[in-house]
C-alpha cells in the first residue's frame, strides 16, 4: 500500500475581516518591528481606517499569511489610494504572494473609481507592476527615490503634497 499523496494547500486572496486584524497585525510586526511607528508613512495612516474594498489578506487553510493595505491619502486635491504597508509570513516569502497581493489591491483601486495608488518601496520590485517615481512630498523625511505612483488608464502622473484622506 503507498502513502498518500500531498496536495499543496492553495492560497486564497480575499478581502480583510475584523477577525484578521491579530493575525494582521503579527505578520507586519514580524516583517517590519517596530521601527515602522517612526516611518513617515505611518504618518499617512495614523487615526485611519483602510479602504475596506481595497484590503486583503492571502489565506492558506484558513490562515492569514500575507496582507496588503490601501489607505485613503489625497494628493493636491485628488483622491488617492496609498499602500502599505504589505507583508507575507517570513516561511512563505518569495512565493509570488507579494505580487498577488499588489496586484489585486491595485486592481480593486482600479475598480472603486480611485485614479491610481501611492507606496514607499523600491523601485526594482514595484515598477513591474507599473509604479514610476513620484513627484510628491509626504508628511515628514522619506527618501525620494522610493516614493513611487501608479496611475490608472493614461491618467497624467500627480505632483503636490500627500495628505491624509
Amino acid at each position: 500500500m503507498s502513502a498518500p499523496s500531498l496536495q499543496p494547500l492553495s492560497v486564497i486572496i480575499d478581502l480583510e475581516t475584523p477577525f484578521d486584524r491579530a493575525a494582521v497585525d503579527a505578520i507586519v510586526d514580524a516583517a517590519f518591528g517596530p521601527g515602522r511607528f517612526a516611518k513617515t508613512a505611518e504618518r499617512l495612516r495614523e487615526g485611519a481606517e483602510p479602504l475596506a474594498d481595497c484590503t486583503f489578506v492571502a489565506r492558506e487553510a484558513g490562515k492569514v499569511v500575507g496582507t496588503v493595505r490601501l489607505w485613503p491619502v489625497v494628493i493636491g486635491e485628488t483622491r488617492i489610494a496609498f499602500l502599505g504597508p504589505i507583508a507575507v509570513q517570513g516561511g512563505r516569502r518569495r512565493e509570488g504572494l507579494g505580487a498577488q497581493l499588489v496586484e489585486r489591491a491595485c486592481a480593486a483601486a482600479e475598480a472603486a473609481g480611485l485614479p491610481g495608488v501611492l507606496l514607499v518601496g523600491d523601485t526594482p520590485y514595484f515598477g513591474r507592476f507599473g509604479f514610476v517615481k513620484a513627484d510628491v512630498r509626504l508628511p515628514g523625511p522619506v527618501d525620494p527615490r522610493r516614493v513611487l505612483l501608479k496611475m490608472f488608464g493614461d491618467r497624467p502622473l500627480l505632483s503636490g503634497d500627500v495628505r491624509r484622506g
